[in-house]
């Protein structure tokens, strides 16, 4: 991966962090109901099950930049793409539900930035998939 790769990576990692905060501070658990099982599975105390996952979430995040994405692992380009579909679809499922709801959805505000740094670093990650077929 270039550097614009993993920079953008770890962008996205970081507004991850921004966007499990927003959802915390907002309470996700409170109106969406697999947010509440989730947290539920952790601890008996909604907020605090929730907030631990988020934190999981997030640290599984920085893992896998310094130990896959930053030292250009083989597997880097794999976890970058999955990290990419799956904040892409986050940023759009938050959207989604706000607009399905008719108002503010815990999330959304962030979500915007979810999708445009997902977009990014997929766009980086086709670019440098042409830019080595060309090669042949």
């Amino acid at each position: 991966m270039d550097s614009r790769s993993r920079i953008a990576f770890a962008f996205l990692i970081l507004v991850q962090a921004a966007h499990s905060v927003e959802e915390c501070v907002f309470r996700l658990f409170d109106v969406f109901g697999p947010a509440r099982w989730v947290s539920g599975l952790v601890s008996a105390n909604l907020p605090l099950g929730f907030a631990l996952a988020n934190a999981c979430i997030v640290l599984f995040g920085v893992w896998c930049y310094w130990a896959r994405v930053r030292p250009s692992h083989p597997s880097a380009r794999v976890y970058a793409w999955l990290w990419a579909f799956v904040e892409l679809g986050n940023g759009i499922s938050h959207v989604f539900f706000s607009l399905l709801r008719g108002e503010y959805f815990p999330g959304v505000a962030t979500a915007p930035l979810l999708f445009a740094t997902s977009c990014y670093l997929i766009y980086k990650l086709l670019a440098r998939h042409e830019s080595n077929a060309m090669k042949w």
